[in-house]
């Protein structure tokens, strides 16, 4: 794909994720409206700049994003929306940035859980539960832990699209900086 077309496919999805976001901290939901608006989207752009291989290309990136969320999603880590964002994302800044935005997001999230966790004073906590998510998926797969899950009260959350808007920004930057090496 052409590098300006990444570029501004880039921009597309950061303001998509930024408008997520913004749902997400203020409803701690996602609509189906958006993502899926979203989706379509980059799949017709990346069909409109590149025809059929684009196309494909930009569902094999949508495919991919949604199945390494859906795997969190099944483990009980994380909501729906977040799962259909990303792969909406990932559509609209196509194959080639899609390692990015997996990487980046998951950086964010982490870097926003640990500062999160300190903040409320739960590290020892926070170890503890993770080796107990850690012995119960061994043991179980993927289902979810029945008291440490994304939907239990006891769970320090936040709005996860908070994290996939910083992972689409630093997408950017990246686009950014092979754009001026270019």
């Amino acid at each position: 794909m052409h590098t300006q077309n990444r570029f501004v496919f880039s921009i597309a999805a950061l303001v998509c994720a930024v408008i997520a976001a913004g749902f997400d901290a203020k409803t701690r939901k996602i609509p189906n409206f958006l993502t899926g608006a979203i989706l379509i989207s980059g799949l017709l752009l990346h069909f409109e700049t590149g025809g059929w291989k684009e196309l494909i290309l930009s569902s094999a990136a949508a495919l991919i994003a949604g199945l390494v969320f859906f795997l969190f999603f099944l483990a009980g880590g994380m909501g729906g929306g977040d799962v259909k964002l990303m792969a909406a994302l990932a559509a609209m800044t196509g194959l080639e940035n899609t390692g990015y935005l997996l990487l980046f997001t998951a950086l964010a999230g982490g870097a926003i859980s640990v500062a999160v966790v300190l903040r409320r004073g739960l590290l020892c906590e926070t170890f503890h539960n993770f080796f107990t998510l850690t012995r119960h998926h061994l043991r179980k797969g993927l289902t979810p832990h029945p008291e440490l899950n994304v939907e239990s009260p006891r769970a320090v959350q936040f709005p996860y699209g908070i994290a996939i808007a910083a992972g689409s920004f630093l997408t950017l930057l990246i686009e950014m900086q092979e754009k001026l090496n270019s």
